[in-house]
């Protein structure tokens, strides 16, 4: 279980309180808790124990009157000892609250003590253990009898032939919060909450297991706790209680025979660190003491079952209502949100949590994979990067919170401690697992079955080596990526836990290098071999020379060195074929119109909205768009960092070179003009990768950026900032129609909108508050903005003055469209005001704003006195009859402007008829429909009444084209009325 799961299972404050009650003690009595944690990917940089406050023990509840000397001596070592404690406590509190980098995104108020749920706990026994197990479904888990769940607080009660229990083995597989809840134990302990033992002393088995050296036990306590010098000589000889809590047994090779390890009572005798342990255990040395111990299931076997008194398993959150908890508590902390932000953002905060809770209520695939508390941590995390991103750049990427989501459970640990090889956990899921996950996407599918598991996992299995690790997978690892499917009809089958985690795993598999054939391995390792060869000849070679210079020896080093030349070529095609298998996954032409993929992320977390299918009924086509951009993510730098520690190396020359070759075919690809939700990919992908060279590059051949209809969140807006941010270059094009944009989208996009010529923000419901970022835009000095539409916004008569402002100071824009956005006469009439103050509009749009005679024939005469705008639109007003006849006989040579009233022009059609209804056919969806309908019909009246009029057999064929067209959308808007 990894730190920044660290809140996911937590005991309660009052919990060990209540132990403490039910316990029988006596005066003078103290105890002392010595605790062995680690915590996966943390204990080489962060130290063990976070989190704690102050200590009320029971050591200072009695006083002893100094009647002799020896009293007195006893007295003055139990107040230093004391002491010792309160500054051992102090130093823990310190470590662990200590938080990660992967928690503080959460707000600086979390903490571990603030949020934490009870994973479910299940005494168990070693047969239980030992027998082969279930069938691996959530169901197994929640139909343990109740009386077997265990609370923590009762872990060290008698067991049920009365003897007191003194060792306990805590298990349970990755991801399940075995380390939190030992994180949380010695949290209460520090906090005074845990008064059955008076000291914890918390050792990491994984750093244990990298020291030989013979030391003794009190040295070892000493050498990582120098606080606890006074305490220490009371070990053995004294009332005092101690609790060893020894996380991470799997990572220590233990040898309970007498010949392996032996026998030890003296806590100054110096052995080593597994023989410390051995002893522990055995009840040899310090018998008194108590420990816990905490191992995933294939270890538990290590230690002899006559040695222990208690076998509990974690079986983490089977409990929906545990789920609900959690996230309610993770995203609902004070801070969350990020900085800045208001009551709006709890608002958001608390609609996360409704739509996740109904979500779980479905009891579909989330809820199986929220069965693991990591998974839990991963959902909230994935969520408040969709949701709480706003800086630019964004503060991380999504293959980054998938890297640490990995490094946070699988750092520093190794499949199985006892095999020679000592393969790092996280390589070989790698190489079989991705396997399995990469043949998937390549097949277009989620579900496997057990025949599709034993291709992937036991066909190249040789030796009893690479059997027994299979066989420590399954035991530990398999149900933390693959878990049953809940869908009917395919209950005997597997899905990942998390779809995306098959994704990213299959690119971790490609980028690796782990998709090679047959003759390529074997290529590669004939290579090595033979470079290795090359060398040691080349010395032998220069001895031989000097004392026999045979001529045909230079000729068999060359060849010696052939073969890795050739190879290395070979590694270069490899490359290659990885950039084009990114370049074609990413522009698939049968995924261009569904929806981008931090969409399809949303959804599959908090559910579709509205109607929609079965939530565990599979979707026709299965969509893998993430795969590729997870081979970009995995490819930078900071994640090729995270990876190395996870034993996944890739090199920065392998990189380099796959990088070059995608310029080759991604940017290539790109010119073609994509989609508005493929775009967003593509802009995704680009963020992902991390290489703003290369973005740069991508970016200057992008000319038009057309994202109408993506719903612009505030992550989107960030990425698309900081993308566009590489480069300078001026964008003749930004089509952001229908995006649900706000202020703070337009504050975000704000350096990008300033470069941009013509500026789409159709449909956004755009008010007073975004005019008001608008009139700073095109105020700016860099503004090169000359064609912003702003059609169907409610601007209103306050954004209107905003806008007035923005005209009468603005150098650049010669095109503005304020099509219904409700200016009505106050808002038409400020903006007549500030236009004799601008010098460059050529036209005016201010169609469907009900404006009546007097407001529109003052923005024609204002118009009339402009020295550009020669056009302005006036259609679908609240203009009377002699008005609009009025406006009609305005005439470009005459009065130097030309306002669009009528689709007619005395008796012809007029130049900007199809202008007209284009714009009406497109907003027909969001206008008012009865009011639309009152003015075509007046429309079709007059072109009828018009046609009458014209002898002319072609301006009749005009106007009855223009009639039928009428009709249509008359006819169009009738039948959806129906």
């Amino acid at each position: 279980m990894s730190r920044a799961m660290q809140c996911q299972s937590c005991l309660p404050w009052s919990s060990w309180t209540q132990l403490h009650r039910s316990l029988p003690g006596r005066r003078g009595t103290r105890s002392v808790y010595l605790c062995a944690a680690s915590v996966p990917g943390e204990l080489g940089s962060v130290p063990v124990g976070l989190g704690c406050v102050h200590y009320e023990g029971g050591s200072q509840e009695h006083s002893v009157k100094p009647s002799s000397s020896r009293h007195g001596l006893s007295q003055l070592r139990n107040v230093a000892s004391s002491d010792a404690i309160k500054k051992h406590q102090k130093s823990l509190s310190a470590w662990f609250s200590h938080q990660p980098n992967e928690e503080r995104q959460f707000g600086p108020s979390f903490s571990l003590d603030a949020v934490h749920v009870d994973p479910v706990v299940r005494e168990s026994s070693l047969e239980e253990i030992l027998k082969p197990s279930p069938d691996l479904t959530i169901q197994n888990q929640l139909q343990q009898p109740c009386s077997q769940v265990i609370s923590l607080q009762n872990l060290f009660d008698v067991d049920a032939c009365g003897r007191q229990v003194k060792n306990v083995v805590l298990y349970g597989t990755v991801g399940t919060g075995k380390s939190t809840l030992i994180k949380k134990m010695v949290v209460d302990w520090c906090h005074g909450r845990l008064p059955r033992f008076e000291l914890v002393i918390p050792f990491s088995c994984e750093d244990l297991s990298h020291s030989h050296a013979p030391i003794s036990l009190r040295r070892l306590i000493t050498k990582k706790y120098q606080h606890l010098r006074d305490v220490v000589p009371m070990l053995g000889v004294s009332n005092l209680k101690v609790l060893f809590i020894l996380n991470g047994l799997e990572r220590l090779n233990l040898d309970f025979r007498l010949a392996g390890t032996e026998l030890c009572c003296d806590p100054n005798e110096p052995v080593p660190p597994s023989a410390i342990v051995v002893n522990l255990l055995r009840k040899y040395l310090l018998p008194e003491a108590s420990i816990i111990v905490t191992t995933r299931p294939s270890a538990v076997r290590r230690i002899p079952g006559k040695y222990v008194g208690r076998y509990a398993e974690i079986c983490g959150f089977s409990d929906t209502n545990l789920q609900k908890l959690y996230f309610q508590m993770r995203l609902s902390q004070p801070g969350c949100s990020g900085e800045g932000s208001t009551g709006s953002s709890s608002g958001e905060q608390e609609n996360l949590v409704e739509m996740l809770s109904r979500n779980l209520e479905r009891h579909n695939q989330i809820a199986a994979a929220c069965f693991l508390p990591s998974y839990c941590w991963l959902v909230c995390t994935t969520l408040h990067f969709l949701y709480f991103t706003r800086t630019v750049p964004p503060s991380q990427t999504l293959t980054g919170i998938y890297t640490s989501f990995l490094r946070l459970n699988f750092s520093g640990e190794v499949l199985d401690s006892t095999d020679s090889t000592n393969i790092s956990m996280m390589k070989y899921v790698a190489k079989t697992v991705g396997k399995l996950a990469y043949e998937g996407v390549m097949s277009r599918k989620t579900c496997f079955t057990e025949d599709d598991l034993q291709q992937c996992f036991e066909v190249e299995m040789k030796t009893e080596s690479e059997l027994n690790l299979l066989e420590v997978f399954r035991s530990d690892v398999f149900r933390f990526f693959l878990t049953p499917c809940v869908q009917l009809g395919k209950e005997h089958t597997f899905v990942f836990t998390i779809p995306a985690m098959q994704e990213y795993l299959a690119a971790l598999y490609v980028v690796l290098g782990e998709k090679k054939t047959l003759a390529q391995r074997v290529g590669k390792e004939l290579s090595e071999v033979i470079g290795k060869v090359s060398e040691d000849v080349t010395v032998v070679l220069s001895i031989i020379s000097k004392v026999l210079p045979l001529r045909f020896l230079p000729v068999l080093f060359n060849l010696l060195k052939i073969f890795p030349r050739y190879f290395s070529r070979l590694s270069g095609k490899d490359r290659d074929a990885i950039a084009h298998t990114m370049a074609e996954e990413l522009f698939k032409e049968e995924d261009y119109y569904n929806d981008d993929v931090l969409d399809q992320i949303n959804s599959s977390i908090l559910g579709m909205e509205g109607p929609m299918r079965h939530p565990d009924e599979a979707p026709d086509d299965e969509v893998f768009e993430l795969f590729p951009i997870f081979m970009g993510g995995i490819l930078s730098r900071r994640n090729r960092a995270i990876l190395q520690q996870l034993g996944c190396s890739i090199k920065n020359l392998a990189a380099f070179e796959i990088a070059k070759a995608m310029k080759k075919t991604v940017i290539r690809n790109s010119r073609k003009g994509l989609p508005p939700s493929e775009l967003m990919d593509y802009l995704f992908f680009l963020h992902e990768f991390q290489n703003e060279r290369f973005t740069a590059e991508a970016i200057r051949s992008l000319r038009t950026v057309n994202l109408s209809s993506v719903k612009m969140t505030p992550l989107k807006c960030s990425i698309l900032a900081y993308v566009m941010g590489t480069t300078c270059h001026e964008v003749e094009e930004l089509n952001l129609t229908s995006c649900n944009l706000d202020t703070s989208s337009l504050r975000i996009l704000f350096p990008v909108l300033l470069r941009c010529k013509a500026l789409h923000l159709q449909l956004n419901s755009l008010g007073s508050d975004a005019c008001k970022e608008i009139r700073d835009l095109l105020l700016h000095d860099k503004c090169v903005v000359s064609n912003l539409r702003l059609a169907n916004n409610p601007v209103g008569e306050q954004g209107a003055q905003y806008l007035a402002e923005a005209l009468a100071g603005n150098r650049s824009l010669t095109h503005l469209s304020l099509l219904h956005t409700t200016l009505g006469d106050r808002g038409a009439e400020v903006i007549a005001q500030h236009l004799a103050k601008n010098q460059h509009l050529q036209e005016l749009n201010l169609g469907y704003n009900s404006l009546t005679d007097t407001a529109a024939l003052h923005v024609v005469e204002v118009a009339k006195k402009h020295a550009t705008l020669d056009k302005v639109h006036l259609y679908f007003n609240d203009i009377s009859e002699d008005g609009k006849r009025e406006l009609d006989s305005l005439r470009m040579d005459r009065d130097g402007v030309r306002a669009l009233v009528f689709l007619t022009a005395g008796t012809d059609v007029s130049d900007y008829w199809s202008n007209i209804l284009n714009v009406v056919q497109r907003n027909l969806p969001f206008w008012d429909r009865e009011r639309v309908r009152q003015h075509l019909v007046l429309i079709l009246q007059d072109l009828e009444s018009s046609r009458r009029q014209t002898a002319n057999p072609w301006r009749k064929a005009k106007f009855l084209r223009v009639e039928s067209e009428v009709k249509k959308m008359l006819g169009k808007l009738q039948h959806e009325n129906l």
